[in-house]
């Protein structure tokens, strides 16, 4: 990978598979693998739907912005929180160190594969619905994307298979990017 962006990021919407596609892809890597929901729900001591419940869906983004900010790791795959992409300054943060990899599934898909929405512990408004949602953070997560990955119609295996394809593809553009070392005399 580019220079010192060891790490692979993924991003994108609940039900786009970034936990399952995460772990196969750290499996076929030999890299580690880190959830940051886990994260989140560790350092609060509770699940996030306890979060947004108890504190609102503010408090669990205020939250899940200093958990990533502390991330200090090299050669993981890491699993963001659907909502990670709504503070610039943690994406930013995370992209010092990787690749950020958008996983892609349409609307139609997201909703087949989450079927608990309103206990699955999202940082949204009480009144937002899924597909809200889903086009408040569609241009957000097209905006922090170093690659894109179609998702709808892939399982976990071919979804982790492309995003080796596409990493293949950013380490020889940015290899034949790197100025040839001369001397002038």
């Amino acid at each position: 990978m580019k220079g010192d962006k060891s790490n692979i990021i993924l991003i994108g919407m609940p039900g786009s598979g970034k936990s399952t596609v995460g772990v196969v892809l750290a499996k076929s890597l030999a890299m580690r693998f880190l959830d940051t929901d886990l994260l989140i729900q560790c350092s609060q001591g509770r699940t996030l739907q306890e979060i947004v419940d108890n504190d609102g869906h503010m408090a669990l983004r205020a939250v899940e912005e200093a958990v990533l900010l502390k991330i200090r790791c090299r050669h993981h795959v890491i699993a963001t929180g659907g909502s990670a992409a709504y503070s610039d300054l943690a994406m930013h943060h995370l992209k010092q160190s990787g690749i950020t990899v958008f996983l892609h599934a349409d609307l139609a898909a997201l909703e087949a594969r989450v079927d608990n929405y309103q206990t699955r512990g999202l940082a949204k408004r009480p009144e937002q619905s899924f597909a809200d949602l889903f086009a408040e953070r569609l241009a957000l997560y097209e905006h922090y994307a170093d690659i894109r990955i179609a998702s709808s119609a892939l399982n976990q295996e071919q979804v982790a298979a492309r995003i080796v394809e596409e990493l293949s593809g950013v380490r020889e553009a940015s290899a034949t990017l790197q100025p040839s070392a001369t001397t002038l005399s």
